[in-house]
C-alpha cells in the first residue's frame, strides 16, 4: 500500500516542500531513496524502536521510502515523524480518516515516541501557507513559533501516538493560538540595562546616538576601563524597535540556526551578537559541512555585531566581512548549491589605541616602543576601516563630587530622538529600494540628499586640507552630517552639522598613529 505525506527542507532562510512516499509490498528489506544524509538513513532504527514501543509492528515486507525531489539533499532527523506515520499507515495497522497529504508533518522521534523540536519551523510554516496546505503538525516546542503565521492551522504534539490518534479521528489536536502583535510589541522595550547607568561620557553617548540614528558603523577607541564595552552593550536600547516584517525575517534566521528558545514566538528585540576574537571565518560568515548554516553576521541581521578588541581578531576573519557589509547579504557557495543569508547589521567595534592601552592617554604614559602603535593598527586593513563611519575616541571618566549623584539621560529619551530621525529618513528614501537609513546611501543618493551650502563646503574642504584627512573620509563625513541634521530636525545640512561629523574621523588623520 502506498501512503504519501509531506515534510519540509530548509535552505538558507527559505523552505522547500518534500514529498515522503512510503510503499509496503511483497518482498523483504528496507530501502530509503531520495538523497538522504546519514541522519535520515539512521531514522530506520529509531522508527523501528518507536513503532514497537507504541504497540505496533515494523512490517517484514519490502518497505521503500522515497524522499522527493530526489535532487535535493535531505538532512537531519526531522523526517522521523512523517516516515513513521507513513510506515504504520502503509502497512495497514491504522485507518486514516483525515488525509495526511493536507498537512506538513515534521518532528524528530526519541525511542519511546516523544517528539523533539526541529529547526526552521517558521520558514516551513511560511512555505506551507504559500502552497495552500490545510495545516502543520510539529513538536509542541515549535508550535508557538510556527503559529505566528496566520491562515495556517498549526498543531503541536508531544508524542507520536497523539498524531496517529489525530489522523484516526479518535482524539483531536488543538490548534495553537498565539497573540503575536500584542505579545511582540509588549516586550520590545524590556531591557535589563540602560544608558542612565553610564555616568558622564556625554560625547560618547552622542556619537552612539548618531550611529543609531543613521545606521552607521562605529569604532570606539580608548584605554582599558574607559567604558567602551559598557557603552556598546547598551546600544540596542536606543535603536528603533523592530517592525513586524523585520522580526519575522530575524526569527527565520535564528530558527534555521537553532538559536530560538523552546516555546518561542518572535524575536522581539534587535539582535546583539558579540563573538569572541578566536572565532573562525566560517563561524563568522556562515558555512560548514552539509547544508551551510548562518554565521554571526547573519544572526546579527537587523541588529548589531559587536567586535570587542578588534585587532585581536585574525586578519583573515575581519576581511571576509568587507563584502557583506556593503551588500548586506552573504552568499555561501558549494558545488551543488549557493545559499544567500541576510547580513544587514551595524558593525560596532572597540579597541585599545595601542598594545599597552595608554597611547594618547591624558594622564598615563604609553610604554609601547616606537612603531608598535602603527604595527598594532596595521592588523586592521584600510578597506575595513573605510567601511566604518564614526571613529570615536573614548577618554576615561573623570570623577567629581557631583558625578555620582548626577542624573544621566535614559535610553528611552535617546531612543525617541533616534526614532524621529529614522522617520525622516524613511520618508526621504520611501521610493528607494533597499535604502532605509543614511548609512545605506549610494553615491547617487549622496549627491542628491547631501548638498552642502557654500559655508559647509568651505569648512569641509579646509578640514580635509588642514587635518590631513584622507580622501575616503569625504563621503563618510557627508553621510554623518546628514544624520546630525536629521537629529536636529533640519532639512538642510548646515556648517555646524558638518563640523560635528568631522570630529568622528580620527583614524583618517595623517600622523594620528605615529
Amino acid at each position: 500500500m502506498l501512503i504519501k505525506t509531506f515534510g519540509s527542507a530548509v535552505f538558507g532562510i527559505d523552505a522547500i516542500t518534500i514529498s515522503i512516499e512510503v510503499n509496503v509490498m511483497q518482498g523483504s528489506k528496507f530501502f530509503m531513496v531520495g538523497l538522504p544524509d546519514n541522519a535520515v538513513k539512521e531514522s530506520q532504527y529509531r522508527i523501528e524502536s518507536v513503532i514497537k514501543n507504541i504497540g505496533f509492528r515494523m512490517p517484514r515486507l519490502r518497505t521503500i521510502v522515497n524522499l522527493a525531489p530526489a535532487a535535493i539533499r535531505k538532512a537531519g532527523a526531522a523526517y522521523d515523524l512523517p516516515i513513521a506515520l507513513g510506515i504504520v499507515a502503509a502497512s495497514k495497522q491504522v485507518t486514516l480518516k483525515d488525509n495526511p497529504e493536507q498537512y506538513i508533518i515534521m518532528g524528530e522521534l526519541s525511542l519511546d515516541g516523544v517528539l523533539k523540536p526541529v529547526r526552521g519551523a517558521l520558514p516551513m510554516a511560511l512555505q506551507a501557507r504559500k502552497e495552500g496546505f490545510k495545516g502543520m503538525i510539529l513538536p509542541q516546542q515549535n508550535a508557538r513559533e510556527a503559529a505566528m503565521i496566520t491562515q495556517l492551522n498549526v498543531y503541536g504534539a508531544q508524542h507520536i501516538k497523539e498524531v496517529l490518534d489525530f489522523f484516526e479521528g479518535t482524539r483531536p489536536l488543538e490548534a495553537t493560538i498565539v497573540q503575536p502583535r500584542e505579545a511582540f510589541f509588549a516586550s520590545q522595550y524590556d531591557f535589563d540595562i540602560d544608558f542612565s547607568e553610564v555616568k558622564g561620557q556625554q560625547n560618547i553617548k552622542r556619537a552612539l546616538e548618531i550611529a543609531a540614528a543613521g545606521g552607521h558603523n562605529a569604532i570606539l577607541i580608548g584605554p582599558p576601563g574607559a567604558g567602551k564595552t559598557m557603552l556598546a552593550r547598551r546600544m540596542p536600547t536606543i535603536l528603533p524597535p523592530l517592525s513586524l516584517q523585520e522580526a519575522l525575517e530575524t526569527t527565520r534566521i535564528h530558527s534555521v540556526a537553532g538559536k530560538l528558545p523552546e516555546h518561542a514566538t518572535l524575536v522581539s528585540r534587535r539582535p546583539f551578537r558579540s563573538p569572541h576574537h578566536t572565532i573562525s571565518d566560517v563561524a563568522l560568515v556562515g558555512g560548514g559541512g552539509g547544508i551551510p548554516q548562518p554565521g554571526e553576521i547573519s544572526l546579527a541581521h537587523n541588529g548589531i555585531l559587536f567586535l570587542d578588541e578588534l585587532p585581536e581578531f585574525k586578519r583573515g576573519v575581519l576581511e571576509v566581512m568587507r563584502q557583506p557589509i556593503e551588500e548586506r547579504k552573504v552568499t555561501i557557495s558549494r558545488a551543488r548549491m549557493a545559499i544567500d543569508y541576510p547580513a544587514g547589521f551595524m558593525l560596532l567595534a572597540s579597541m585599545n589605541p595601542c598594545p599597552c592601552g595608554y597611547f594618547n592617554h591624558p594622564d598615563k604614559d604609553c610604554s609601547c616602543p616606537p612603531g608598535l602603535v602603527q604595527k598594532y593598527f596595521s592588523k586592521i586593513s584600510g578597506p575595513l576601516l573605510d567601511r566604518i563611519d564614526l571613529h570615536v575616541e573614548v577618554t576615561p571618566v573623570v570623577f567629581s563630587d557631583d558625578l555620582s549623584g548626577q542624573a544621566a539621560e535614559t535610553s528611552a529619551a535617546i531612543r525617541e530622538r533616534v526614532i524621529a530621525a529614522r522617520l525622516l529618513q524613511s520618508q526621504r528614501f520611501g521610493e528607494e529600494e533597499g535604502v532605509h537609513c543614511n548609512a545605506q546611501m549610494s553615491t547617487r543618493l549622496l549627491r542628491k540628499y547631501c548638498v552642502l551650502n557654500d559655508a559647509g563646503s568651505t569648512l569641509l574642504r579646509n578640514a580635509i586640507q588642514r587635518l590631513n584627512l584622507s580622501a575616503r573620509a569625504y563621503d563618510r563625513i557627508l553621510k554623518v552630517s546628514r544624520t546630525v541634521a536629521d537629529l536636529a530636525g533640519s532639512p538642510h545640512i548646515e556648517p555646524q552639522h558638518v563640523a560635528a561629523a568631522i570630529q568622528y574621523r580620527s583614524l583618517d588623520r595623517q600622523g594620528w598613529m605615529m
